[in-house]
C-alpha cells in the first residue's frame, strides 16, 4: 500500500542525486533530513497606537511570542517612546501570521524584509 503512494512523493527537480529511495517506506528522503532550505526572512515591527493601554500590548506580546516578559516591557516601551520596535525576526508566513494573530488583539503590526 505505502509502494502505490510513493510515486506522489517523488519530485524530480532534476537533481535526482539528491535524494536516496528508503529501504523501509520505499520513499525517497533526502540524505540530511535536518537540512532547512533559507527561506528569506522578515522583521516583524510593533507599532504605537493611542488606544492600547501598556498592560494590554505587554500580555498580547506574551500569549503571541515566547518573549520574556522583561523582553516584552522591553518591546512595548520601545514602540510607545519611538513608535515601532522590532519584535522579532522569522520567515515570511510566520511573520504573516504575527500579523493576523497581533490583530486580533487589537494591535498594529508590519512586516518587512530583513535584508
Amino acid at each position: 500500500m505505502a509502494r502505490e503512494h510513493a510515486d506522489q512523493f517523488e519530485f524530480d527537480d532534476g537533481d535526482s542525486s539528491a535524494f536516496t529511495e528508503s529501504p523501509q517506506t520505499g520513499l525517497k528522503e533526502s540524505p540530511n533530513p535536518n537540512k532547512v532550505d533559507f527561506l528569506p526572512q522578515y522583521k516583524v515591527l510593533l507599532h504605537n497606537d493611542e488606544v492600547n493601554d501598556v498592560e494590554h500590548v505587554v500580555l498580547s506580546i506574551l500569549k503571541v511570542t515566547t518573549l520574556s516578559l522583561a523582553d516584552a516591557k522591553e518591546k512595548m516601551w520601545e514602540a510607545h517612546c519611538t513608535g515601532v520596535s522590532l519584535l522579532l525576526v522569522t520567515h515570511r508566513e510566520r511573520a504573516e501570521l504575527y500579523i493576523d494573530q497581533f490583530r486580533t488583539y487589537g494591535l498594529t503590526v508590519t512586516i518587512e524584509p530583513a535584508d
